[in-house]
C-alpha cells in the first residue's frame, strides 16, 4: 500500500473554459486557479493575456507555470499571437523562448494599466 496522502494522489487538470474567457487549473470540479485573456477585436488573431491567479492553498506546486503552458501553447497551437499584459505571463514567455515566434510585445504602460485595473 502506497503512503501517498489524499493531496497527493489528486490530479489537477487545467482546461480551456471559452465561455468564461480564460483557462482554468482545476481540482475536481473546483476551480483553484485561472488565467484570464481577452481578444481585442472578433476574428483577430491576438489573445491578450490580463490576470493570472492561483489560490493560495494551492501555491508553491508550480500550477501557475502548468496553466501558463497549457494556455499558452493552445493559442499558439491555434497560429493566434499572445500579448502578455499579465504580470506572471510576461515572466513566464521572458524565460520560455518557445513562444517567442508568437509572441507581441505591448506597448510602453500598456501591462501596467491592465494590472491596475485587476488590483483594484
Amino acid at each position: 500500500m502506497s503512503n501517498e496522502t489524499a493531496a497527493e494522489a489528486r490530479e489537477i487538470t487545467v482546461a480551456h473554459a471559452p465561455e468564461r474567457h480564460r483557462y482554468e487549473l482545476r481540482d475536481g470540479d473546483a476551480t483553484i486557479g485561472f488565467t484570464i485573456y481577452r481578444r481585442l477585436q472578433p476574428g483577430q488573431d491576438q489573445v491578450v493575456f490580463v490576470h493570472t491567479e492561483v489560490d493560495d492553498a494551492y501555491s508553491g506546486q508550480g500550477l501557475a507555470s502548468k496553466l501558463a503552458r497549457f494556455a499558452l501553447d493552445d493559442v499558439k497551437s491555434s497560429g493566434r499571437r499572445i500579448l502578455p499584459l499579465c504580470p506572471y505571463i510576461a515572466a513566464f514567455v521572458r524565460k520560455h523562448h518557445e513562444y517567442d515566434d508568437v509572441l507581441d510585445v505591448p506597448a510602453q504602460g500598456e501591462a501596467e494599466t491592465e494590472e491596475a485595473r485587476w488590483s483594484k
